[in-house]
């Protein structure tokens, strides 16, 4: 009964987002959920335990980010790179809803990426790669868009993740209320800027959430 309750929250979810989620889709969210809830009883790869809240705090979080990824990209193919995607989160949600997104995931915790790759190989995601290592020690993925979800401070992640955006690239950071001392922060360095900050609604979430959108200087 649970299931068929997600399914139709999440089916309502994506309508208040206005993204299109086939059945198939659904189904295939449903059951990342269902092995984040099982791998977490032994591997601790979120704080939370409730189902409920998985739902609503990393499954509709994540899917708030598709619209913007949407606008951005139009109907073109992606590279995206989500910087301490963890449990995936957003890349595993990014990567169910369009096949034509290449998302690699990366993190410093191997059993967080072992998760990703066992989620990967259950639900036939060939556009989904996990990637053990930290980003600051990795080869450029000239990606299109760099993602991250509460990884770290705006500076350090332009610092550690922003040679990864390809020219023209953008880095979209996933925040909670609106970082205005991070912001002031990032005049340390001269390469990357505040393009956006727009507030990200999320579905049945009782929090502020917002997207800092960021891009070299000189692109505007």
């Amino acid at each position: 009964m649970r299931a068929d309750k997600f399914k139709e929250r999440l089916n309502a979810a994506a309508k208040d987002l206005g993204v299109a989620v086939a059945e198939q889709q659904n189904e295939a969210i449903l059951t990342y959920l269902a092995q984040l809830q099982r791998w977490n009883r032994t591997y601790n790869l979120t704080a939370l335990r409730d189902p409920e809240q998985m739902l609503v705090q990393h499954v509709f979080d994540s899917l708030s980010l598709v619209p913007p990824v949407i606008e951005i990209a139009g109907d073109a193919a992606l590279r995206i790179v989500d910087v301490g995607s963890g449990a995936g989160l957003p890349g595993i949600v990014l990567a169910i809803i369009n096949p034509g997104w290449q998302v690699h995931c990366v993190d410093a915790v191997e059993k967080k990426m072992a998760f990703v790759r066992q989620v990967g190989s259950v639900l036939g995601l060939k556009n989904l790669h996990a990637v053990h290592g930290r980003i600051e020690q990795l080869p450029p993925y000239q990606a299109d868009i760099v993602t991250s979800r509460a990884f770290s401070s705006l500076l350090d992640f332009v610092t550690l993740a922003g040679r990864h955006a390809a020219p023209g690239g953008v880095m979209l950071a996933m925040k909670g209320r609106r970082p205005d001392e991070e912001i002031q922060a990032l005049a340390q360095q001269d390469e990357w800027i505040v393009e956006s900050i727009d507030t990200l609604c999320v579905p049945q979430l009782d929090a502020q959430r917002c997207l800092v959108r960021l891009v070299r200087q000189g692109s505007l």
